[in-house]
């Protein structure tokens, strides 16, 4: 399969056009085919990040629009996944990566899936390639 894991660094930087990171991340959207994964734990925290009145509103809409895309997989919450993210996050005490960085690597290995739209070096530490450093 031919995907690519969206992390919450590439969809915050491409709601917002000021992001140093904006020209890059809506180069890739308007010039990619490619499948997208994420995860709900993803959008979570992009919807944390927007949770300003207007960003509010902002979320909501690309959520509508990010859920029409046919080539946009996300991997919903479940039990087997929260625990394995549970179960990276705590073997890997020489690292800083998150809860939602360790859900997301076991996304990116369950889905094959060696690429992601971040520039997040936990990523690279995690054995994927960070596309947008």
């Amino acid at each position: 399969m031919n995907a690519v894991f969206a992390d919450t660094f590439y969809f915050l930087a491409l709601l917002n056009l000021v992001d140093e990171a904006h020209a890059a991340a809506d180069r890739f959207e308007s010039e990619e085919t490619t499948t997208l994964v994420t995860t709900a734990w993803v959008l979570t925290e992009v919807a944390d990040g927007l949770a300003t009145t207007a960003g509010r509103r902002l979320f909501a809409a690309f959520l509508r629009d990010l859920e029409a895309e046919p080539q946009v997989r996300v991997i919903q919450p479940s039990e087997e996944l929260w625990r394995k993210g549970i179960d990276l996050y705590a073997r890997r005490e020489d690292k800083r990566w998150s809860l939602t960085d360790c859900i997301s690597f076991v996304v990116m290995t369950e889905q094959g899936v060696a690429e992601a739209l971040t520039a997040d070096h936990h990523f690279e530490q995690a054995g994927f390639r960070a596309i947008l450093k």
